[in-house]
Order: structure tokens, then C-alpha cells, then sequence
């Protein structure tokens, strides 16, 4: 819509918001027409409705530095300000050197010129030869085009069955437990506490009055009224039952600690103090 001389002179004079206002109310079509325009040659990831914000902030600046008086029509003023500030908002969106673009461009021109003339069916080398390089700088220039590819987390994409899914929802989150992880340490937990379940009474309070309440073997033999060896014993078999169940369940032979035997009584070998696989004791923490 065309506006008077007279509303930008009185706007000129009077910077009148209300009138600002209706200024770039009226030529917001301006806006939308360029954006439009541009569109078509931008990749997919830039947004329309984004281009149009740009614009809007060269329609603006155009309509605060407008002068009526200068005999120049006001769209062809304003159009070169909204085409401006989108192409600049794109080039900060772009991380690739402006030579490296315009190789990029030239690629791309060529390509599209010999499919006019061969069909879709052109080669690397046909292209290479065409742009007087070599093929592995083709592919280069190729890689540096798929890093053009720039995609919304928002966007959604169609699964094998059918299902949309939000971009962002596919991406790995690092601080995330791995399922399959949580899966076996809960797996693990059960068969420990399978092995624990099969004990004696006697045998799963040495166990947890020594990993869990923190005793140490002389405090649990006034607990048990036993003396410490006997503790250091019974400690022993209690870890040998477990870890022989533990590798039954596991399928494996493993090497179980052995005990020996002189004299009618256990004599402890090794450490007697080491816990199961999987079981978390205070003293370690």
C-alpha cells in the first residue's frame, strides 16, 4: 500500500511512534515478499519466519532513515535494507569462509550445468574434470558441503513404524546411565542376593557386621562370643559360599579360595577379609 508524503513527512518531523507503527504495519508484505524470494535458494534448515524477523529489523532502520525529500520511492529504499539484514543474519549463521562458499557455489553450479547436458547421471570424475581439480578435493569440497547441513533439534522424523520423533529426543545424553548397564548391575543385585538368601543365619551376620556395620573381626567375636580365628573363619566359608554360588550362577568355573583343614579345625588362607563381587561395604566408601 502506497503511503502519502505527507504521513513520512509529518512521521520526519514528529517521530511519532503511533505512526512509526502503522508505517511498518503497512509495509510488512515488503517483508514477507523478499523473504520469500531468498528462501528458495537457502537450505532447508534456515527457517522462513526467521528470514522475516530479519527483515523486519531492516524495515526498521529503513523507516527511521527514510527521507521523502530525496525523490526515492520508499519499497526500493526499504528493499535493499530487508535484503541486507537477512543475508547478514545468514552469513553469522555461516562458519565456512566466504572463499570456501563460493567453491562450494561453483560446485554446485557446475554440477547442476551437466546434468542439463549428460542427465542426472554425473560423475565424480566427469565433475572433477569439469572444475579442473582433483577428485579428492571434490570430496573435500563434498564434505564441507554435508557440514552446511544444519537441522532443528525440533524437527521431527518419521521412524520405521511410523512413529514422529523429536530430533533432539535421539541424542544421546552423556550424564545418562546406559540402560543396558543399569540392566546388569540390577541383574548382579539379584543373584547376590540370591547367594546371601542361601546362607546360614550365623554367616550373613558375620557379612554384615563386618561390611555393613563396620566391625572389625575381634568386635564381632564379643558379639558371637567366638574368638577372632573362629570370626576370620566363619567370615571365610561365608565368602567361599558365596562366590561358588555366584559362579554357578554366572556359569563360570572361576578359582574359588581354598581352606584348609588341620587338625579338625579351618585354617584360614588369604585375605579372609576380601568381599563378594558386587557387595558394598562401609569401609569402602
Amino acid at each position: 500500500m502506497a503511503v502519502a508524503e505527507e504521513v513520512w513527512r509529518e512521521y520526519r518531523r514528529s517521530r511519532d511512534d503511533k505512526i512509526k507503527r502503522e508505517l511498518v504495519l503497512d509495509h510488512l508484505p515488503l517483508v514477507k515478499y523478499i523473504a520469500g524470494r531468498l528462501a528458495v535458494k537457502l537450505p532447508p534448515a534456515v527457517d522462513r519466519e526467521d528470514l522475516e524477523s530479519y527483515g523486519v529489523f531492516g524495515l526498521l532502520e529503513a523507516v527511521e532513515k527514510y527521507n521523502p525529500d530525496l525523490g526515492v520511492n520508499f519499497n526500493t529504499y526499504a528493499g535493499s535494507r530487508i535484503r541486507g539484514a537477512m543475508i547478514d543474519e545468514i552469513r553469522k549463521l555461516n562458519w565456512l569462509p566466504r572463499t570456501m562458499w563460493q567453491k562450494i557455489q561453483q560446485v554446485n553450479n557446475t554440477r547442476e550445468k551437466l546434468q542439463g547436458e549428460y542427465g542426472e547421471n554425473v560423475t565424480s570424475d566427469v565433475l572433477a574434470r569439469a572444475l579442473g581439480i582433483s577428485i579428492s578435493e571434490l570430496h573435500k569440497l563434498a564434505g564441507q558441503t554435508y557440514a552446511l547441513s544444519v537441522a532443528s533439534l525440533d524437527e521431527t522424523v518419521a521412524m520405521s513404524g511410523g512413529e514422529q520423533v523429536r530430533r533432539g529426543d535421539m541424542l544421546r545424553d552423556p550424564d545418562s546411565p546406559d540402560p543396558l548397564d543399569v540392566i546388569m548391575k540390577e541383574e548382579g543385585r539379584e543373584i547376590l542376593v540370591q547367594a546371601l538368601n542361601g546362607l546360614s543365619e550365623r554367616d550373613r551376620t558375620v557379612l554384615a557386621l563386618y561390611y555393613q556395620e563396620g566391625l572389625t573381626l575381634k568386635e564381632i567375636g564379643r558379639v558371637l562370643e567366638v574368638s577372632e580365628s573362629r570370626v576370620c573363619q566363619l567370615h571365610t566359608r561365608a565368602l567361599d559360599r558365596v562366590r561358588a554360588e555366584l559362579e554357578l550362577q554366572a556359569g563360570g568355573t572361576g578359582t574359588k579360595k581354598k581352606t584348609e583343614k588341620k587338625g579338625g579345625r579351618i585354617k584360614c588362607s588369604g585375605d579372609c577379609t576380601a568381599p563378594p563381587p558386587g557387595w558394598t561395604s562401609s569401609r569402602q566408601k
